[in-house]
């Protein structure tokens, strides 16, 4: 997309549906490689890296069949027959995610070679941890070329601590101990709910898994495990980023099909901040008043604030009555949505891993803004009036999809090619979508935010 147009001033209201998380659902796809019978997963995504997913899967050999009409949301993955134990660089370089088959290929079939994974704009990510832990359950591993390749006739129980909590570690090596000799002990893992829905999938398909959650996991291999059917949990960041737009926006938003005990950190803080919140069993209700007080934030491994939600809570700090800082102390490089939004008038100063944010910053609306993948800023749509968004990247790697939803609650984006009804209530602002958006439209929860508030 090149330019994607923003009428802000609307707010929130009525009923949201959340979609499955994107962060649960491909593990849980790779885990399929375990295998050799089908896994079904329900409650899917409809995103482009479950589309990359299945891409990785079928280049191995895998039988990946997504579902259409009303089964869009599932999946069934046959890896019977696979023949290629391999990620390319051309798949790895579009998602990092793709390097979690290391684990499961290497326990089922002995051999994995997997491209290492490119840079990443929110700092680095090595996967170092992931072959530490691979060499520590008994696989000889070489680099060469840019690629890591692995073998072991058979992977061997065994203690394994994290130097650093990594969640995509944790849940690689828990993949390969469940077909391992033996028990492995993890320790120091990551326990955000993504890590217990593969725990929960796994054990579905016949692992013994106990500590799923906690920072310490323990894993009695098996010599098989078996297909299984498995709902994805809903996303946390997407469930997250649509309480915050109702809060911005003065709205009345209730957040549907999600789960407020991912929420904890979160909602907690938006408490303290003044925003009215009633939380159901599956359901978020919030209401803006536009009163919002300035409150202290620190990003922390789960069950702290997660650092996918650092940038939406900035933008609500702009508008709310103080001077709060906040704290980034999982990734290095995780501020650069913060000089779109100064670009738009917030009083925001950076310090290495700490931003300063003065808040009640006037609500300016400029055009030209670029790109929309970083400026996000509650800023598209703080202000009143029009704003342009250029080069826009908007179909890569993505959690929120472009549909009726948005136009039901009073979203009003309105690409070059899509022309959208700024009454968007009607629930009829969706059906000028063209075949193209419809394909490859998606936002991230940041991008969301900046464009709907």
């Amino acid at each position: 997309m090149d330019k994607l147009v923003v009428r802000g001033g609307n707010p929130l209201a009525g009923t949201v549906r959340i979609s499955g998380a994107k962060n649960a659902a491909l593990p849980a796809m790779a885990a399929a490689l375990l295998t050799e019978e089908t896994v079904i997963l329900e409650n899917l995504p409809q995103v482009r890296d479950i589309v990359t997913e299945r891409n990785l899967l079928t280049a191995m050999g895998a039988e990946v069949e997504l579902g259409y009409g009303r089964a869009q949301h599932r999946t069934r993955i046959s890896c019977r027959n696979l023949v290629k134990a391999e990620a390319s660089y051309e798949l790895v370089k579009t998602m990092r995610a793709s390097t979690l088959v290391l684990g499961p290929l290497l326990a089922r079939g002995g051999h994995a070679r997997v491209s290492l994974p490119g840079g990443c704009a929110i700092g680095a990510r090595p996967i170092d941890l992931h072959i530490s832990g691979l060499e520590k359950l008994g696989a000889q591993i070489s680099q060469e070329h840019g690629y890591i390749e692995a073998r072991a006739e058979r992977l061997k129980g065994a203690a394994i601590v994290f130097e650093r909590i990594t969640v995509t570690g944790t849940e690689d090596l828990l993949m390969a101990a469940t077909l391992a000799e033996g028990e492995t002990v993890l320790e120091n893992c990551a326990c955000e709910p993504e890590v217990v829905d593969l725990a929960a999938l796994l054990s579905k398909m016949g692992a013994r898994i106990e500590g799923a959650g906690t920072r310490t996991i323990r894993v009695h291999g098996v010599d098989k495990l078996s297909g299984a059917r498995h709902r994805i949990i809903p996303d946390r960041v997407e469930a997250g980023t649509f309480v915050i737009a109702g809060a911005l926006t003065g709205g009345d938003l209730t957040v549907a099909n999600c789960a407020p005990q991912h929420l904890g950190a979160l909602l907690s803080k938006l408490g303290d901040c003044g925003v009215q919140l009633t939380t159901g069993t599956d359901s978020v209700r919030v209401v803006g008043d536009g009163r919002l007080k300035s409150v202290d934030m620190v990003t922390e491994e789960y069950p702290g604030f997660p650092t996918d939600m650092q940038a939406q809570y900035m933008a609500l700090a702009t508008q709310a009555e103080g001077t709060c800082l906040i704290t980034e102390n999982i990734f290095e490089n995780r501020y650069l949505h913060a000089l779109e939004l100064v670009r738009m008038g917030a009083n925001i100063k950076i310090d290495g891993r700490r931003a300063v944010v003065r808040g009640q910053t006037p609500r300016r609306c400029r055009a030209g803004q670029r790109p929309a993948r970083i400026g996000f800023a509650g800023s598209g749509g703080l202000g009143r009036g029009r704003r342009d968004y250029h080069r826009s990247r908007l179909s890569h790697r993505s959690r929120l999809r472009k549909d009726r939803r948005k136009a039901a609650i009073g979203w009003s984006p309105n690409p070059s090619y899509w022309i959208a009804d700024t009454a968007a209530n009607s629930g009829r602002g969706c059906d000028t979508m063209s075949s193209s958006w419809s394909a490859g439209g998606t936002l991230t929860a940041p991008e969301f935010l900046a464009n709907c508030c």
